[in-house]
């Protein structure tokens, strides 16, 4: 289902509406989804949404939110800062009535740390900028035009910088290059030699794994099995 959820703006105010695309059957297990970023979010839209499948039919409910700026969101993605989607991804497990998380890669820079979970590949800041200004060095050679990794970087930093059409702003760009995920208590890695073949991210193109798939949800479930005894 697809509903939406309210950020409560500083000045105490409601800020824009944001979607949830959750399997809400008001269950004791609810797991808030953190997916992937950017190019690496579309490459893994259909995995993600096929792992929250899976959990619904094994009995837990799962809530992935927009962040704002991303999908479906009214924000423009330039003006958010790295330091607000963790206050959003806090918001919406507290909005949502979480009580796990499961962060996919760089959403594992947000992923609230008073709650237990997962971060299945977390990915680095400074790894996931360097594969997006690598990507853009390669398109702009190919269309017969120099840029350097170092110029972008420094651009970057001062006035922000489209990478494979996003617009991340300067505040974000600055916070990504030193970004690094942590796991809080109660969470634990899932690495993707857990799941078995390469990352979904890896392909040209958005694609599905029906055995990653399985292997990622029965691993949170069986978790949860276990703490619940």
């Amino acid at each position: 289902m697809i509903f939406t959820w309210n950020i409560a703006a500083r000045d105490g105010n409601v800020a824009s509406a944001e979607q949830v695309v959750g399997f809400d059957r008001g269950r004791p297990h609810r797991v808030l989804v953190l997916p992937a970023w950017f190019d690496e979010a579309n490459k893994l839209r259909r995995f993600t949404v096929e792992v929250m499948r899976r959990l619904d039919a094994a009995g837990i409910d799962s809530l992935l939110p927009d962040l704002p700026g991303c999908n479906e969101s009214p924000e423009p993605l330039a003006q958010q800062t790295l330091a607000g989607w963790r206050e959003a991804a806090k918001a919406a497990a507290e909005g949502l009535r979480a009580t796990h998380v499961l962060a996919i890669r760089a959403g594992a820079l947000v992923a609230p740390q008073g709650l237990p979970g997962w971060h299945y590949a977390a990915q680095s800041g400074p790894k996931l900028l360097r594969g997006m200004i690598r990507a853009r060095t390669i398109a702009a050679r190919e269309g017969g035009i120099h840029e350097t990794s170092e110029g972008l970087a420094a651009i970057g930093r001062e006035a922000g910088l489209a990478l494979g059409g996003w617009g991340i702003g300067p505040d974000m760009f600055r916070a990504l290059e030193h970004a690094e995920p942590a796991l809080a208590a109660g969470q634990s890695d899932i690495a993707q030699t857990t799941l078995g073949g390469a990352g979904l991210w890896l392909r040209a193109e958005p694609d599905e794994d029906a055995a990653q798939a399985d292997r990622l949800a029965a691993i949170i479930a069986e978790n949860l099995a276990e703490t619940a005894l």
